[in-house]
């Protein structure tokens, strides 16, 4: 992943960051730059990362920037949604076009919803972009700057961390046609290749190693390569006090690109291996 990026938000953003110590809410103009930029990330016309035609995560660093400043410039707020009250510094996110939203679901401003979004009862964070033909099922959480492709499905419980500081640390990352089993949790920069399939419980972040059952080969860490199936393991490690399993990802088999995930066919590949859908 690279900080490189040319931002479309304004470079203003960069001076109120040298100078975020002196901020406040009664710093108006400030205000005003800031609430731009969070308008163009809640539309799509500025994200927080991008995967470039190489397969490059490109960070634009000015985005965190701005969404960490919106808590230094924006005082605290009532709002009610119903017999529902709340107090905080950002508002409810209110774009939805083409999106639907089944109640119970929040995402906050500063969020992207692409149409074709489904959100069940959820939580989306500010910064986080989810693409068309998603689906947020029930009780997901999609964490700050998470960027989420299309034709995803994130399964009932799935945690998708958030990443504001340190201001390096990197987002997670789920590419497009992704399947994302229940209760698996992505964090700290992890990524997840395109039209992977992450089996129900698998943990995965920046620093977990990711193995290839068929070669024992180490693949990388924090990453599932695109089109295959992959589940939460162990692989066992000497220490002083005696031989210990450290979790690791295990990367079952080998789909073929663009192949539809086939529910039956995907059970059975888990099965396999003994491990429960």
């Amino acid at each position: 992943m690279t900080n490189r990026h040319s931002s479309p938000l304004p470079a203003a953003i960069d001076e109120l960051w040298a100078n975020r110590a002196e901020l406040s809410p009664s710093d108006t103009a400030a205000r005003g730059v800031v609430v731009g930029a969070i308008d163009q990330l809640d539309t799509g016309r500025a994200r927080v990362a991008t995967v470039t035609a190489d397969g490059e995560v490109v960070v634009d660093e000015r985005a965190k920037r701005a969404i960490l400043l919106s808590f230094k410039v924006l005082g605290m707020a009532r709002s009610q949604v119903g017999d529902f009250q709340h107090h905080d510094r950002l508002p409810l996110k209110t774009t939805f076009d083409g999106v639907r939203v089944v109640p119970g679901a929040i995402a906050r401003w500063g969020s992207y919803l692409a149409p074709g979004v489904v959100l069940m009862p959820s939580f989306t964070n500010i910064g986080a972009f989810v693409g068309s033909g998603t689906m947020v099922d029930t009780w997901v959480t999609v964490g700050s700057c998470a960027q989420i492709g299309e034709n995803v499905h994130l399964s009932g419980g799935v945690g998708i961390g958030g990443v504001l500081e340190p201001p390096n640390a990197l987002p997670v990352v789920v590419e497009d046609d992704a399947l994302i089993g229940s209760r698996a949790m992505l964090v700290e920069g992890a990524r997840v290749g395109r039209g992977a399939v992450v089996g129900a419980g698998t943990i995965l972040s920046a620093s977990m190693p990711v193995i290839d059952v068929q070669t024992g080969e180490e693949l990388g860490r924090g990453r599932i390569p695109d089109w295959c199936v992959a589940v939460g393991g162990t692989r066992p490690k000497e220490f002083a006090g005696g031989t210990f399993g450290l979790p690791c990802v295990l990367v079952l088999k080998r789909l073929e690109a663009g192949q539809r995930h086939d529910k039956a066919a995907l059970n059975e590949v888990l099965r396999e291996h003994g491990v429960h859908a």
